[in-house]
């Protein structure tokens, strides 16, 4: 597991032509390296055995409500931004069997199951999805009773990072201190300049698998430059959150008339928390086979804006899509904080650009700091 430190490594160089060795080296070392690739109109992760598996010179357009893929013309490795998914299925799985339960004449029997977790490389790694992970762990492993698939699965990866020198239109990562350079949680990082990347390492498994590449030192000029691309990234985002201020203004506005309006455009259809790299609603529940000899226990991703998420005993206490909508944003921008010591979001614009009628939270906050009755009519 990558470790957690904010301090910068010496950077090296690697040569575009010569990118196929670190694809060999993450091989090499054991791993099953998963990367960007396209499918069906979306970037997803996919296995990637050599670069031509990458989806080189392309870029996405999103917007909210829209995703759509263009060739740039480039020779850009990792030229796209974000797909609809993260890192999120990769430990906590969308579905998962928990505890096999068998019947005998004495009574029964229940065992744990634990997956076989693959060890994997991940390419591609953007920092709001280290970000993302970040929370993640903070959910799944720091309490009293840690998640033993999340952590089989967290232990395997190995995690290469890939910084943004550009981003789409629904990014808002720097207002939330998330990005767009990686700089914590990765084992090894890189960002692409014209050439060819530098890498850093992050973690000692990414300083060994460095090591082994055998990379000069990035010539002088190489690191001003990336932190002058990662500037421009940053200044060209147009979409930003009051990260210090979301806490105190969502819950002093929890009957502001903006719930009703959102709601009216709602569908309640839970895209947003699917594609979210931080929501971790679930299920759990029995599956008895057919004679009753045996049950199986199963956890899959639920989400808060199904009515049936807040069925308790007969009673609905989330019964309008209002009410659904608000826990949703106030729990992610402000309950997290005080459950979690983090913000659940991480700035990544998913939920936007996929959100099916182009719902905006960055807006939705925006409106809810209006005074009712000052507002637009």
């Amino acid at each position: 597991m990558a470790e957690s430190s904010g301090e910068r490594s010496e950077a090296r160089w690697l040569p575009r032509a010569e990118f196929q060795r670190l694809i060999d080296a993450l091989r090499d070392s054991g791993h099953r390296v998963l990367g960007p690739t396209l499918r069906e109109g979306a970037l997803v992760l996919d296995d990637v055995a050599s670069v031509d598996a990458l989806p080189v010179g392309w870029r996405d357009e999103q917007a909210p409500g829209r995703y759509r893929l263009a060739e740039s013309g480039g020779d850009e490795l990792f030229g796209i931004v974000l797909g609809p998914g993260g890192l999120k299925a990769l430990t906590f799985a969308p579905r998962e069997p928990l505890l096999q339960i068998e019947m005998d004449a004495g009574g029964f029997r229940a065992e744990a199951l634990l997956p076989d977790a693959e060890r994997l490389a991940i390419l591609g790694v953007r920092a709001c999805d280290l970000a993302a992970l970040a929370v993640q762990d903070r959910i799944f492993l720091r309490d009293r009773f840690p998640d033993p698939s999340y952590a089989a699965r967290r232990a395997r990866l190995f995690l290469v990072a890939v910084g943004c020198t550009r981003s789409v239109d629904t990014c808002f990562c720097a207002s939330m201190g998330t990005g767009p350079e990686p700089r914590e949680g990765y084992d090894l990082a890189l960002t692409e300049l014209e050439g060819g990347f530098t890498v850093r390492a992050g973690s000692e498994a990414g300083r060994a698998l460095l090591a082994s590449l055998m990379l000069l030192e990035a010539p002088a000029r190489i690191p001003e430059r990336e932190s002058a691309a990662y500037a421009a990234c940053a200044a060209g985002m147009r979409r930003s959150l009051p990260r210090e201020e979301v806490h105190d203004l969502l819950f002093a506005n929890l009957d502001h008339p903006r719930w009703d309006d959102v709601a009216a455009r709602c569908l309640s259809c839970g895209n947003c928390t699917m594609v979210c790299p931080t929501c971790f609603c679930h299920d759990v529940r029995d599956e008895p086979s057919l004679d009753l000899a045996s049950s199986l226990r199963v956890r899959e991703w639920d989400s808060c804006f199904n009515r049936e998420h807040a069925q308790v005993h007969g009673l609905n206490f989330r019964p309008h899509i209002r009410d659904r909508y608000r826990q949703w944003l106030v729990h992610k921008l402000a309950g997290w904080i005080d459950q979690f010591e983090t913000s659940g979001c991480v700035g990544c614009g998913r939920c936007i650009t996929w959100c099916p009628v182009g719902i905006d939270l960055t807006e939705e906050v925006a409106a809810i700091a209006v005074p009712p009755g000052l507002g637009p009519t």
